[in-house]
């Protein structure tokens, strides 16, 4: 697990300018998640609007690798636990730890989970590839709704209809997402070799 991720083939690698980076980098990644999760699309035919927050979490996942992708999005759990309006349907009024542990809180987990797993792979060179990268998006996905759907199906029992409720509108546009990020990664890879060229 030695390739290079995205963020390490630009700027310093060493010393007081590689951690200077890496702090822009953990707040531009912060700011990123925050203002996507903000933004919502309809996309016919679901019911749903899907947010733009799952392609960054996975998307900055894969451009920091899974130690820099850890840092920013437990940055981001943290400001969002601290009461700031930063996660898809939070509010001034619900917000921090009563939002977390309301209905999204498993995707929460999930995000931390998938950002993890797309820096590890992206470590393994699957970012460079449409098809590799467009597998890793969809484990990213499928880590993502486990611990998602798991804690609907604990805080609302198995009884009710927990896929509805959280997984099936969302397939649509989280398949557009997908094949996006699939494109995107390997495309910024190409530019980066064709400028050092």
């Amino acid at each position: 697990m030695t390739t290079q991720v995205l963020s390490e083939a630009f700027g310093p690698s060493e010393g007081v300018a590689l951690r200077l980076k890496q702090a822009v980098l953990v707040v531009a990644g912060i700011a990123l998640l925050s203002v996507m999760a903000k933004i919502k699309l309809p996309i016919p035919p679901s019911p749903v609007a899907i947010s733009m927050g799952t392609f960054a979490v996975l998307t900055v996942g894969a451009a920091y690798g899974p130690r820099l992708g850890l840092v920013t999005i437990m940055g981001y759990m943290l400001i969002g636990m601290l009461g700031f309006d930063v996660f898809q349907s939070s509010t001034a009024e619900v917000n921090g730890i009563d939002y977390m542990l309301g209905g999204t809180g498993g995707y929460l987990v999930g995000y931390v989970m998938a950002t993890v797993l797309l820096g590890v792979l992206a470590r393994r060179g699957w970012d460079r590839n449409v098809g590799w990268m467009g597998a890793a998006m969809l484990l990213g996905n499928v880590v993502l709704y486990v611990p998602g759907l798991a804690w609907l199906a604990f805080l609302y029992g198995l009884d009710k209809p927990i896929l509805a409720w959280g997984l099936t509108p969302f397939l649509v546009g989280d398949a557009m997402k997908l094949a996006l990020a699939a494109l995107l990664l390997p495309a910024l890879w190409k530019l980066i070799g064709t400028a050092r060229a």
